[in-house]
């Protein structure tokens, strides 16, 4: 079962030469807008229930206008949305909320317009004032309110009753990081009862986390639908590359895909990862000394070089990056020709797992400023225990530990 479909879904914004035209537009009579634009076109996709899809894509990409449509506050122009559950959205900080009332009457008002009757919301209020946590203010009028005051209300009763579908836009991250974790808990808890996420945010740790899918918009239209590390590293590279013309995406033999961009004036030779003693290696123990050796080809000359690289878990979110800009040996001034071999050493203190490595060649601290080469899954390595006492999680820190009576 499909709990929702979107199908050919658009939204332009018209202006009409008189008021005239625009009522015989309403009536689907022949008018003919002075002016049109479209901020969402084309746009078609499925969820099923208990999926969890991230919706991704830069400032204008058409992400708020779509959900908006989603959740029925909008009307679209073409096209059509087939919802087959409640769904709870958070959309605009505050949306809904009026500033002369308090948190608490908000709350039966927003609560009684999602369709929940008095008595409902009146044995839900003291788990959403507890939820919240904002004491005294919670009688308060939510003008004396600072954003993230109304972000965890309104989190809180848009969550007070488990949906079929919920949506929450860019606004969590005005939250503290204590709320975001307690926010996040609750959606994953959802998630086990069999809740449809739809979730927009910049920030590719939630999107792993916590969706099975992504979804990336630019210009108002779908260019990628699939694994969440897959999309978002394409939307990496877009964001690298604005103009599109470099951004490739490649099968690799055990079926992942890696995605490279930049503009070629300096690449990327040869990556590895190597032992003590020098030697290539794809597994090592945890613990154990190795060496990221990166050579690269200035294929014409630049101002300057920087090259970075992070280390992935098998989620692809990231657990460690550096680049030479921050550790201070960045380059300058490099010729045509010249080949430049980086060696990068560390202890592998890692959980046991797999994990890959992004590598980036650019200048200034980010690959924003001017993309050389970005590789994602340039190279794949496995941790391993042998030696360590059995731990859990993503990193091994050396301790000693005390015991007294």
């Amino acid at each position: 079962m499909k709990l929702l479909s979107v199908n050919d879904l658009g939204k332009a914004y018209r202006s009409y030469r008189s008021e005239w035209q625009r009522v015989a537009a309403w009536f689907n009579l022949p008018s003919r807008p002075a002016e049109e634009h479209w901020v969402l076109r084309h746009v078609s996709f499925h969820i099923k229930p208990g999926e969890a899809i991230g919706i991704i894509g830069q400032n204008g990409a058409g992400k708020s206008t779509l959900l908006k449509m989603l959740t029925g506050t909008l009307q679209p122009t073409e096209g059509s949305v087939q919802r087959n559950g409640r769904i709870a959205a958070i959309l605009e900080l505050g949306m809904g909320f009026n500033p002369e009332l308090t948190g608490r009457q908000n709350v039966y008002h927003a609560a009684g317009l999602m369709g929940f009757s008095i008595e409902q919301i009146a044995g839900a209020i003291g788990e959403i004032e507890a939820f919240a946590e904002i004491g005294e203010y919670f009688d308060e009028t939510v003008r004396t309110y600072s954003s993230g005051m109304q972000m965890r209300v309104a989190f809180a009763v848009a969550t007070a009753f488990r949906p079929e579908i919920l949506i929450v836009d860019e606004a969590l991250s005005v939250g503290d990081s204590y709320f975001q974790h307690k926010s996040f808990e609750r959606i994953r808890e959802f998630q086990r009862q069999g809740t449809t996420l739809l979730i927009v945010s910049h920030d590719r740790g939630s999107i792993q986390a916590l969706c099975d899918r992504a979804i990336l918009l630019e210009k108002g239209t779908i260019i990628k639908d699939g694994a969440p590390e897959e999309v978002m590293d394409f939307y990496n590279a877009l964001i690298a590359e604005k103009e599109n013309a470099t951004v490739t995406v490649t099968e690799l033999e055990d079926g992942s895909r890696q995605t490279r961009s930049g503009t070629g004036e300096a690449s990327i030779d040869q990556i590895s990862l190597r032992n003590h003693a020098d030697k290539p290696v794809e597994y090592v123990t945890v613990g154990e000394p190795v060496r990221l050796s990166i050579s690269t080809r200035i294929n014409k000359a630049i101002p300057e070089l920087v090259v970075g690289y992070a280390i992935k878990d098998r989620l692809g979110q990231t657990v460690f990056g550096t680049n030479t800009h921050h550790l201070g040996c960045a380059l300058r001034d490099l010729k045509e020709g010249e080949s430049i071999s980086y060696g990068f050493t560390f202890p592998a203190n890692l959980g046991v797992g797999s994990y890959s490595v992004s590598v980036a060649l650019h200048t200034m601290d980010t690959h924003i400023a001017c993309n050389y080469e970005w590789r994602d899954l340039a190279l794949v390595f496995n941790v391993i225990n042998t030696s360590k006492k059995e731990f859990v999680g993503l990193s091994w820190l050396p301790l000693d530990v005390e015991c007294s009576r």
